[in-house]
């Protein structure tokens, strides 16, 4: 049997991808405080326990651990010179927990500052970190690519250029949104019908949003904007929020949302026109499998 493609995939139905994974990999073992991303190959066992939790989960499609690893991010811990090498590791061990029938999401994060003049970071040099990021995950085995928690939609261009300099495999897009007035806005003021009038004719499948600030009845509301500018673009509305907004303990943020609470809001966030669903920060296996189970039955 042929296996379908990621692009084909994504046009039959609703597709669930999976949650958090840094609060994950330090329930599997991960010392707080590590580069999460060099885990893929100092500690691999442990990023395998947490994509086959997700699976176990009965999600369609896990992440890699890549979110921090491209150069740019990676040289702050030292390792900028193993870029290729983590990227390649993550992407082969989500495949093989993945296997024939599920798929993998080459995860793309920010580069943690901005373009000039903004920032100190050229554009070329961004772009370059980004290519050899995707280049490694493709080498890898991945299905697709999701660029994630952005805020610049200079960046997110970058990125998307990037990725699709090395490969034609579906791109998923997803900016971290905060409260600003009566809507939501990223970090540096991107509303949901900016985003779309940017980035919809890039060529990508998917755009959305995941982390932020925002708690439950924001990110339905924050769906229910994307769905409206997205309309007639062709362009798939991808959710992943967090598990709610956190509560402070001490000098720790905590999420304190249940499974089944955070699965009756993904499904009002499904209701709202989302194609491809998951989670962000404080959601877990036991989240997404509530979730699946509300939103598919069974």
């Amino acid at each position: 049997m042929t296996r379908i493609l990621l692009k084909e995939r994504l046009r039959q139905g609703l597709f669930f991808i999976d949650g958090a994974m840094g609060t994950q990999l330090i329930e599997a073992g991960a010392p707080a405080g590590c580069c999460n991303d060099a885990l893929n190959i100092e500690s691999p066992e442990i990023v395998k326990t947490v994509h086959q939790k997700y699976i176990d989960a009965g999600v369609d499609a896990v992440i890699t651990n890549t979110f921090g690893a491209n150069s740019l991010v990676l040289k702050r811990h030292g390792r900028a010179d193993q870029a290729q090498a983590i990227n390649r590791a993550a992407a082969k061990l989500a495949r093989e927990i993945a296997g024939p029938d599920k798929y993998v999401l080459g995860d793309i994060g920010p580069c943690g500052d901005f373009l000039e003049p903004l920032g100190m970071v050229k554009e070329d040099d961004l772009k370059t970190a980004f290519a050899e990021q995707a280049k490694s995950l493709l080498d890898g085995g991945v299905d697709g690519f999701i660029i994630e928690t952005m805020t610049a939609l200079e960046e997110i261009k970058v990125a998307i250029e990037a990725v699709q300099s090395v490969c034609d495999l579906p791109v998923l897009v997803s900016l971290a949104y905060d409260p600003a007035g009566g809507a939501a806005k990223t970090m540096m003021g991107v509303s949901p019908a900016q985003a779309v009038e940017q980035l919809a004719s890039l060529g990508i499948a998917a755009l959305g949003f995941n982390c932020g600030t925002l708690d439950m009845p924001g990110y339905t509301a924050l769906a229910k904007a994307y769905a409206e500018a997205l309309t007639g673009t062709g362009v798939l509305l991808l959710a992943e929020p967090n598990a709610g907004r956190p509560e402070l303990e001490g000098d720790r943020a905590v999420y304190k949302l249940s499974p089944e609470a955070y699965a009756e809001a993904l499904a009002q966030i499904k209701d709202a026109g989302a194609a491809i669903l998951g989670g962000c920060c404080g959601t877990s296996p036991a989240h997404l499998k509530a979730a699946i189970q509300t939103i598919r039955g069974g």
